[in-house]
C-alpha cells in the first residue's frame, strides 16, 4: 500500500485546488500561481515600492533595495523547493507518474517567468483596480502566454528532464520553461508595454 500524503502536500500540490479545475489544469494552476504573486506582491512589494519613491534620499534605501531583491528571489526558489517535496509525496501516494491535478510545478514556472517584471507588478498592480484596467493587462499576460506556450511546447530539454524520478520530475520542466521564459519576458514585454505606451497613460 503506498503511503498516504499529508494534507499540506495536496494542497501545495494542486495549487490550492487550482489543478482539480478542469479542462486544462495546467492553465487553471498557471493562473492560480500568477493570482498568488499577484497577491504576495500587493503585500510586500507593493508597499515597498511606494516607500521607495517617498524616500528615494534615504541612506538606508540601498539596503532596502538588495534585501526586497532577495524577496523576490527568495520567493521562487522557495515555491519550487516546495513544489517537488509536495509531489513527491503525492506522486508516491497515487502511484503515478505526474497526476494531472499537481499544478504546484506551474506555479514555480510561472512565478519564475514572471520575475523579470517583479517592479513593473508591483509598481502598477494597484491599475487593475481603476477604470482603464484591462490596459495594464500586458504586463501579466506576457509572461502568462510565454509560460504556458514553452510548458506546452516543451523545448529541449525541458520534455527530456521530466525522466527524473519523483516530484523533482513533475517540477523540473516548468522550472526549465520558466527559466527559458524569462530572456523572452525581457525582450517581448517592453516592446508590448512600449507599443501600448499611448494607451497607458
Amino acid at each position: 500500500m503506498n503511503p498516504k500524503a499529508p494534507r499540506w502536500a495536496w494542497v501545495v500540490a494542486t495549487g490550492l485546488g487550482s489543478g482539480c479545475l478542469h479542462p486544462a489544469p495546467g492553465t487553471w494552476g498557471s493562473l492560480a500561481g500568477m493570482a498568488a504573486w499577484c497577491l504576495l506582491s500587493l503585500l510586500l512589494a507593493s508597499p515597498f515600492s511606494a516607500w521607495v519613491l517617498v524616500h528615494r534620499t534615504d541612506p538606508g534605501l540601498a539596503a532596502r533595495i538588495y534585501g526586497a531583491e532577495a524577496l523576490f528571489l527568495l520567493a521562487p526558489l522557495a515555491m519550487t523547493w516546495l513544489a517537488v517535496r509536495a509531489a513527491d509525496l503525492v506522486v508516491r501516494e497515487t502511484g503515478e507518474k505526474d497526476p494531472g491535478c499537481i499544478v504546484a510545478d506551474e506555479w514555480a514556472g510561472m512565478w519564475i517567468t514572471l520575475w523579470p517584471m517583479r517592479w513593473e507588478i508591483a509598481q502598477n498592480l494597484h491599475r487593475l483596480a481603476a477604470p482603464g484596467w484591462w490596459r495594464w493587462l500586458p504586463m501579466l499576460l506576457v509572461p502568462f502566454l510565454v509560460f504556458r506556450l514553452l510548458d506546452i511546447w516543451k523545448p529541449w530539454p525541458v520534455r527530456q528532464i521530466q525522466a527524473l524520478p519523483g516530484g523533482s520530475g513533475v517540477v523540473a520542466d516548468d522550472v526549465v520553461a520558466g527559466l527559458y521564459g524569462i530572456p523572452i519576458v525581457v525582450l517581448a514585454a517592453p516592446l508590448v508595454l512600449h507599443a501600448l505606451a499611448g494607451y497607458l497613460r
